[in-house]
């Protein structure tokens, strides 16, 4: 299957799914929406595009550069994208909310300095009806920025 083709139901990830669709699905809005599209995913696992890290007016900016650690913010809002289409169309997308991040290893110092479109791939490891544990890497071409583990708890305020 070519990474133009998601897995999920056998549906082509395309324009459908580009930023308009993620932040349809996700609590984040505006300039905070830091994922372009998703270009693959499957009831295990989702890979999205993001440029917004090239933006000098990222909100996540700070002393005018873009950390490393604000990888994982990527991952969390793909991780939200995978609950979302792991859900299906006719689901209202449920709250998410990260508990814990774990075994993050940095690879880069800062995200800002690099030119051209960063891979975010989360793979979810187990799970339930209300908990979650995802892998998470970001990707700049062959090179691995940031890698990790996270736990979501899902309507938290419903437990």
């Amino acid at each position: 299957m070519s990474a133009a083709q998601g897995q999920g139901e056998g549906t082509p990830v395309n324009a459908e799914r580009d930023c308009a669709w993620i932040a349809a699905r996700i609590p984040h809005q505006g300039r905070m929406c830091l994922l372009d599209a998703v270009t693959d995913w499957s009831a295990d696992h989702i890979v999205c595009h993001a440029l917004s890290h090239t933006d000098p007016a990222h909100p996540l900016r700070a002393a005018g550069r873009l950390g490393a650690s604000n990888g994982i913010e990527y991952a969390a809002q793909a991780m939200a994208v995978h609950g979302a289409l792991v859900a299906g169309a006719d689901a209202a997308p449920r709250q998410g909310y990260l508990t814990s991040v774990r075994s993050v290893t940095l690879h880069a110092e800062r995200l800002d300095d690099l030119p051209g479109p960063l891979s975010v791939r989360a793979e979810r490891l187990s799970g339930d009806a209300n908990h979650v544990l995802y892998r998470f890497t970001l990707h700049h071409g062959e090179r691995c920025l940031l890698e990790g583990r996270a736990a979501v708890v899902l309507d938290a305020d419903q437990l």
